[in-house]
């Protein structure tokens, strides 16, 4: 479809103007031969053979001239109806959407009288029957053209009005996805330190710490962990991963009672990749050693320091300004390590988190946001730890152990049966541990229990 600019308009008042100049130059070029014609007829009786031939000559030359008016006349009448259906049709087709019934038909009507006044006009030129005056036909075409241009530049600007009018709608739309998604974020993260809120240890002294406050941290730590596995399965899903076979990989051998199980699995996953390294004071989880320096009371100050420092710190602010220190390469290494390449590509289609993780930056999206608040709680829970005076260390259950009371917790409430199972001697049926979930803690000759999930009970034959 044409579009109206200055130029076009300028070019369509040029040829109105060159229009009207031939109808000028037609009219006057006919006056010129009915006057040649005249003094042809007075000179006649004097020399009537050369004038006779003159005659003939100057009649047939304005007969052709007129002819070749008249075929002018004829196309500029052809392309007038031409354009005034262009005009009609591009009419018909801005009515359809948003459907307008009348201005259809009335489009539709344009074009049919149109198709009649040319299939008229191609009659009238194979019967030789035109009855057309040049001059008049001509700014008659003329005009009927330029209405039709016109009318064709109007529906162009409708339509690109309609089209800047669906961009600002679809502007807008975007931008409240864009405060939903920003609503969602705040939302997240006010679930994530409502989930856990650390303001009960704002007053916390280290002359009173002991191994309840211990406890009830871990309790915290591990509900923002279990918030963050919870989002890396939807995002798994949102990925299309076969969960089942990711199960599989983390614990090949495991035995689940229950589908939603499964969640155990990575939550093991991600308890593991957390706390390697626990046992160490610098938390390196490149650092096997197991052995710690000597116990100090200012080495216990120090980490009871960093815990009062972080508690109630936004982790996503404090990385951003504090690059370089410790809480911040224990999160870039930990995240480098969990989500390793392959999988964020899977789960963001780039590796742009990554990228900017590994050189010191701090993704602003929510699944970062969640991760950097489980890795300051584990960070948190650390310094913690080695704020006590006694020895901490962690341990985990090997699998296929039997399973024990005193050093184990059963995650699922299968376990509850396996016990009873256990208690009454029910047919010999003991329960191994698939797995462990959550590794145990000691604070001295305090035993916090590991986490299990168990395996179905097997019988063990009767010994002859």
């Amino acid at each position: 479809m044409d579009t109206l600019t200055p130029k076009s308009a300028l070019n369509s008042k040029n040829k109105l103007a060159r229009t009207f100049q031939k109808v000028i130059n037609l009219r006057t070029s006919n006056n010129g031969i009915c006057m040649l014609t005249s003094q042809s007829n007075v000179k006649e009786d004097s020399f009537p053979d050369r004038n006779s031939q003159q005659f003939d000559k100057n009649d047939i030359d304005a007969r052709g001239r007129q002819q070749r008016a008249v075929l002018e006349a004829l196309v500029a009448k052809l392309f007038a109806g031409i354009t005034s259906i262009k005009a009609a049709y591009a009419e018909l087709q801005m009515a359809q959407n948003p459907y307008n019934c009348e201005a259809i038909q009335v489009a539709d009507q344009t074009v049919v009288d149109e198709l009649k006044a040319i299939s008229e006009l191609k009659r009238s030129f194979l019967r030789k029957e035109l009855d057309l005056s040049p001059q008049v036909t001509l700014m008659l075409a003329e005009v009927q053209e330029q209405q039709g241009l016109m009318k064709t530049y109007e529906i162009t600007i409708k339509k690109l009005k309609t089209e800047a009018d669906l961009k600002d709608s679809n502007i807008t739309s975007l931008q409240n996805q864009l405060d939903n998604s920003n609503s969602l974020n705040k939302r997240l993260y006010k679930r994530l330190n409502s989930s856990g809120s650390l303001s009960m240890f704002d007053n916390l002294r280290l002359t009173v710490l002991n191994v309840t406050h211990f406890v009830q941290f871990l309790h915290y730590t591990l509900r923002s962990i279990r918030s963050f596995v919870k989002l890396m399965i939807r995002k798994m899903d949102s990925a299309h991963w076969d969960l089942d076979a990711a199960v599989k990989f983390i614990e090949p051998d495991a035995v689940f009672t229950n589908p939603s199980h499964r969640f155990f699995a990575f939550e093991s996953f991600v308890n593991i990749s957390m706390f390697q390294g626990f046992n160490c004071p610098q938390f390196q989880p490149s650092d096997h050693s197991q052995q710690q320096p000597p116990l100090e009371t200012h080495r216990n100050r120090l980490f009871f320091d960093k815990f009062k420092k972080l508690t109630n710190v936004n982790p996503r602010h404090f990385l951003s300004h504090n690059p370089n220190s410790s809480f911040a390469k224990f999160t870039r290494a930990k995240y480098l390590h969990l989500v390793h390449a392959k999988m964020e590509c899977s789960l963001f289609g780039n590796l742009n988190q990554r990228k900017l993780v590994n050189s010191g930056g701090v993704p602003d999206s929510s699944f970062f946001v969640a991760f950097a608040e489980m890795a300051k709680r584990v960070w948190l829970l650390h310094c913690l730890a080695f704020s006590f005076d006694e020895e901490v260390s962690i341990f985990q259950v090997r699998k296929n152990c039997r399973y024990s009371e005193v050093y184990m917790e059963c995650v699922a409430e299968e376990g509850s049966f396996y016990s009873g199972e256990i208690a009454g001697g029910n047919g010999g049926g003991e329960p191994s541990v698939g797995f462990t979930v959550v590794p145990g803690f000691k604070i001295g000759k305090t035993v916090i229990q590991s986490q299990v999930y168990l395996s179905p009970a097997t019988t063990t034959p009767a010994s002859r």
